[in-house]
């Protein structure tokens, strides 16, 4: 499958954009490959590109109190990054981590920019990017309010059924917000249940 194709099915449920505009958008980043426990973006420093992940899966951790806290867990076919740096252009708190060898697609801010300026649906790719991650951030953070640990690992295990596999466990305690003792927990009583 082309690069393009892949972006395409990445946005296609927010945005319906002809495959040759993401031929364009694609034509403006590139592939990059990192290895596993990897970071590709640290702490007070700004992020320079825009990713989404082809293969592999990585976090977005916050230095919180003398440990990393995780914002994000991100996989195939996901935008992956430190947004609100990208979008900003300054330094923020966040980590950007790959858990396993991975492959990305990037494109830098210049060049996202230039998407906006030159393509006739470049600015309709930018305001559906932002409106996708605003909705997935507000879901999230309405998420972790309303709903148990064990119901959202049950919706994140449904989602990502190897998360198990491809995900240390402390970094799926942080992003639903426990620790990694009560995940176990979780983990046992699903397991005793089913």
């Amino acid at each position: 499958m082309q690069i393009e194709e892949i972006v395409k099915r990445a946005f296609d449920p927010y945005v319906n954009v002809p495959i040759e505009e993401w031929k364009l958008f694609t034509n403006l980043g590139d592939i990059v490959f990192t290895k596993k426990d990897e970071t590709v973006k640290t702490t007070n420093t700004t992020e320079k590109y825009l990713y989404l992940i082809l293969k592999g899966s990585g976090a977005v951790l916050l230095w919180d109190n003398n440990k990393f806290v995780c914002t994000d867990l991100c996989y195939e076919g996901e935008l992956f990054g430190d947004f609100m740096s990208f979008f900003l252009q300054k330094p923020t708190l966040l980590e950007v981590l790959t858990f396993e060898s991975t492959e990305l697609f990037r494109i830098s801010k210049s060049n996202f920019n230039n998407l906006i300026l030159h393509s006739s649906y470049g600015d309709k790719i930018c305001r559906f990017t932002l409106e996708t991650l605003f909705v997935q951030k507000q879901i999230q953070q309405i998420e972790m309010i309303t709903k148990t640990a064990t119901e959202r690992y049950i919706e994140l295990l449904a989602k990502k059924p190897d998360i198990i596999s491809r995900t240390p466990q402390k970094y799926i305690a942080s992003y639903l917000g426990i620790q990694t003792q009560s995940l176990s927990r979780i983990r046992k009583q699903i397991l005793t249940n089913h």
